[in-house]
């Protein structure tokens, strides 16, 4: 409700709460409703709609972080588990630094500890997921704090969200409508002034008052169901991993038990916390390798551009070109090359290329393929030299076609953002239009029916379809993040499809191995970036493939990682630090075994042990690892999100085929002990 015709004062924060249980009574029917304050001056505003509506209320505890030496004004807000919101852009203009802003949130995490103990003691904290939440405050200024509330929430997984407050200035409730599912208010102001302007009485809400109300006040609240597993604590959770975890040693066997698991599977999907540890690309060849050897399969996709990728395929397929592997991973030369141009994927390439070598026919070689999208130049280039040989009229054509994103120049990201933000018109008809010939073309391309033509048109389709989708997800980039990640995913998914598909023409047969981030790999719907509206190439596998895939992730404790600073900057040997409290990495390193695996296919005590959310950690090209709480966790059910998990607890940076200034200057990074 928007009164800002209506001038009008409240007696007091519980004359407040009885006007605005008033606008709120549609709610009353919703039978999973629940209605938290924001203490402690929404308390006595939601005891009253708590009685009103007849429905529960409990507290919601969130601290703004204010400015040191003007705490009247939010650089951010905090609440309980430290969940955080920060302003950037405030931080950066007032000069902030970190040590300052660590010790406002050190300060205000104390006293949500200490709230959260003064106001609800042992009592536990009612469950939102599913369920509609009206959150109360006695008013908001800028919102900042209602913020943070309104993102903790859509992690808890809640279903709605309605603010009500009192009173609240025009341009804050018109920002929160844009964050909540409904926002409520009986005076929007202007000028607005302050909360407290707009009460006749407004004394602090004391702990005390606090306290009696919700003893008055609360009523049972349903909790929500225990899994079998959750009520053990750390010491049982930590012997039922013991019992069930199967050593890495480095034995030939040591994967003996894993590929069992994968039995029959024909897409298996492994992973990695992070794109520059050496274990990690180490121990997936080795499975890799056994299931080539063993299971048949003849494919490995991975989180890397179609053309890059398929120049090493012809390689290792011993097709004219490169001399050997380093030259053949040359097509990997944009940031982050160490992604794929370095040691441990040089000697797997090389193993790949000797293993066809010496197959009995061309139907057992293994390829090597891209699932990315982020070629869209040299994508446009491949296709046009394709009907260079092909077409010469057609390639003209497609010249004039593609010269439509040209214009943009050579960094994609300028097309998103004018096209984005409406100064120029989409290529999107244009990319399409090409995809489109170039099918229309296809029978009279193979005329000759021979599979090195099938393959090379399926390249140059997959190029002018991976155009397509990259035009379409630079124009989302600037949107929204869920929007353009789950374009760039359902793009990886369509390119697998598609090579199954081919692969299956041709060869009778599609055993296809992706290499990928766990984020991509581990089923989306199993962590916080499903309530993000995020998907995710490892969900779409289950879905399409429910029967014949195998998800399996990685983790790691301490250690070193390649990564960059930042976007196109220098790749650095950065120290890992240890996996934090309440993550899966620093439960895995209590356990004792250095190194491990865990087979989460099977029902036994250690799955049910696991069977609740924890952090998990992920370090992408970019790692910061001073601010990694805020940056590169995330909270996930390890048990839905895999089949299965490798640990290693301490890890070393996978060595760049072109070693950096700033890598090589670290010969021997400081390491954080193992026993920590």
């Amino acid at each position: 409700m928007n009164a800002t015709s209506i001038i009008r004062t409240f007696s007091n924060r519980r004359d407040a709460g009885r006007q605005l249980a008033e606008s709120l009574s549609k709610f009353a029917v919703d039978e999973n409703l629940i209605i938290l304050a924001l203490p402690r001056g929404g308390v006595p505003v939601a005891a009253e709609i708590s009685k009103a509506l007849g429905k529960p209320f409990d507290i919601l505890i969130v601290r703004k972080l204010g400015v040191p030496g003007h705490e009247e004004v939010a650089m951010g807000a905090i609440a309980s588990g430290g969940f955080r919101v920060m302003s950037d852009e405030i931080c950066s203009m007032l000069g902030l630094t970190q040590a300052e802003i660590d010790e406002v949130v050190r300060r205000e995490t104390a006293e949500i500890i200490r709230r959260e103990k003064l106001y609800r003691g042992n009592r536990a904290v009612p469950s939102v997921a599913g369920r509609t939440v009206i959150m109360v405050d006695d008013g908001i200024a800028t919102g900042s704090t209602v913020s943070a509330a309104i993102e903790l929430l859509r992690y808890e997984g809640a279903k709605k969200i309605v603010i009500a407050v009192p009173v609240a200035p025009p341009s804050t409730a018109e920002r929160l409508r844009e964050e909540a599912d409904e926002v409520v208010t009986l005076i929007e102001p202007e000028p607005f002034l302050s909360v407290g302007q707009w009460y006749d009485q407004f004394a602090q809400t004391s702990d005390d008052e606090v306290r009696a109300l919700l003893k008055e006040h609360h009523p049972e609240i349903e909790l929500p169901r225990v899994k079998t597993g959750e009520s053990l604590d750390g010491k049982n959770v930590l012997h039922q991993i013991r019992e069930h975890a199967k050593p890495l040693t480095g034995a030939a066997t040591d994967y003996d038990e894993l590929v069992e698991m994968i039995g029959d599977a024909s897409v298996v999907l492994l992973g990695e916390a992070s794109h520059g540890t050496h274990e990690f690309y180490r121990e997936r060849a080795e499975i890799t390798k056994r299931l080539i050897l063993e299971k048949g399969f003849i494919a490995v996709a991975v989180e890397g551009d179609w053309p890059d990728a398929y120049r090493v395929n012809r390689y290792v397929r011993g097709e004219a070109g490169d001399h050997d592997s380093v030259e053949a991973l040359g097509g990997f030369d944009r940031f982050p090359a160490w992604m794929w141009r370095n040691a441990d994927v040089l000697d797997f390439i090389g193993w790949l290329r000797d293993h066809n070598d010496h197959v009995f026919s061309l139907g057992h070689q293994a390829g090597f393929y891209g699932l990315d999208l982020y070629s869209l130049h040299k994508s446009m280039n491949e296709v046009i030299a394709y009907l260079e040989r092909k077409d010469p009229e057609e390639a003209a054509k497609a010249r004039t076609l593609y010269g439509c994103m040209d214009r943009f120049g050579s960094d994609p990201q300028n097309y998103g953002l004018m096209v984005g933000s409406g100064v120029s018109d989409s290529c999107r008809a244009e990319v399409i239009q090409q995809l489109t010939d170039l099918r229309a073309k296809e029978v009279e391309y193979l005329a000759d029916h021979g599979p090195a033509a099938a393959d090379e048109f399926f390249f140059a389709e997959q190029n002018a379809r991976l155009v397509k989708n990259a035009e379409q997800y630079y124009r989302k980039m600037f949107r929204s993040n869920a929007s353009s990640w789950n374009q760039r995913d359902e793009h990886m998914m369509e390119t697998l499809v598609e090579l199954v598909a081919h692969l299956q023409s041709q060869q009778g047969s599609a055993k296809v191995v992706v290499w990928a981030h766990n984020s991509h790999l581990g089923d989306a719907r199993a962590t916080e970036l499903s309530q993000r509206g995020e998907l995710n190439i490892g969900q779409l596998v289950r879905q399409a493939f429910p029967y014949q895939s195998k998800l399996i992730g990685f983790t790691s404790y301490t250690g070193t990682v390649t990564a960059a600073s930042g976007w196109h900057l220098p790749a650095e040997r950065k120290n890992v630090p240890p996996g934090i409290e309440g993550s899966y990495e620093k439960l895995f390193h209590q356990v004792g075994i250095p190194n491990f695996w865990l087979d989460f296919s099977r029902e036994n005590s250690a799955v049910e042990a696991l069977r609740s959310a924890r952090l998990e950690r992920a370090i992408g090209v970019v790692y910061l690892p001073e601010s990694e709480r805020q940056s590169h966790y995330f909270k996930a059910d390890l048990v839905a999100q895999f089949d299965a998990i490798l640990h290693f607890d301490l890890t070393r940076a996978v060595e760049p085929l072109e070693r950096t200034a700033e890598w090589a200057k670290d010969e021997a990074p400081e390491t954080y002990p193992v026993g920590l």
